[in-house]
């Protein structure tokens, strides 16, 4: 049967909970943007410490190259002075 603008008819009630259900997609829409756009500031902050650390680790193995370098030079003039 049809409403007064040739629409269906459709009970007060029911209505009343498809707004209501409308509203709570909407709620969990904006939840779900927040959750997604917190979870991509972890992934760049991620990002950014993940290259630090590999500077870190580089510079960490040439000081440590440069060191053992600067090691064997010291070992082989104290024995060529012998």
């Amino acid at each position: 049967m049809s409403g007064p603008n040739g629409e269906p008819s459709v009970p007060v009630g029911q209505q009343e909970e498809e707004e209501a259900a409308d509203e709570e997609y909407v709620a969990l829409n904006l939840m779900l943007d927040q959750i997604n756009s917190c979870l991509d500031n972890l992934e760049e902050k991620n990002d950014v410490l993940n290259a630090k650390l590999r500077e870190l680790l580089e510079s960490n193995r040439q000081r440590l190259k440069d060191l053992s370098t600067q090691g064997m030079k010291d070992i082989v003039e104290t024995h060529s002075r012998k």
